[in-house]
């Protein structure tokens, strides 16, 4: 188990966050404190956040955004491979998989572009509530 995923153990919600991320070394822990803030400015008022997967993750009626620091990378996990999909021509500075965003450790993702990503992700949440 990772330092950062001992750090969350047996915590919840913002604790939890709180405790991976003081547990990132530098330049990541900057970096992911910043997506962090960008995440919770698109997210919706009522987002809760938690350790999902083992990872910081913004939830509201599923997983919005999680987001994790890697040796190399920091990754941005949308929860859905279809988000990587759709704004594929704006993601093209970043290595991508089918559901993620690597980004470096020292250069968080612009804001503008989380802001999209959250928003696209919120969109799939609404097409799957009941009686829609």
């Amino acid at each position: 188990m990772s330092a950062m995923k001992k750090a969350a153990a047996g915590v919840s919600g913002e604790a939890a966050v709180e405790a991976y991320l003081a547990a990132v070394p530098e330049p990541a822990r900057t970096t992911l404190e910043k997506l962090r803030a960008s995440i919770r400015a698109a997210a919706p008022k009522d987002a809760r956040e938690a350790i999902w997967y083992g990872m910081p993750t913004f939830l509201t009626t599923g997983p919005v955004a999680s987001f994790a620091a890697f040796k190399n990378h920091c990754s941005y996990f949308p929860a859905s491979g279809r988000v990587v999909e759709e704004l594929t021509a704006e993601l093209t500075a970043y290595t991508t998989a089918k559901g993620t965003i690597q980004f470096p450790v020292d250069k968080p993702l612009p804001a503008a572009l989380v802001k999209k990503l959250v928003k696209a992700k919120l969109a799939q949440l609404a097409e799957k509530k009941p009686g829609k």
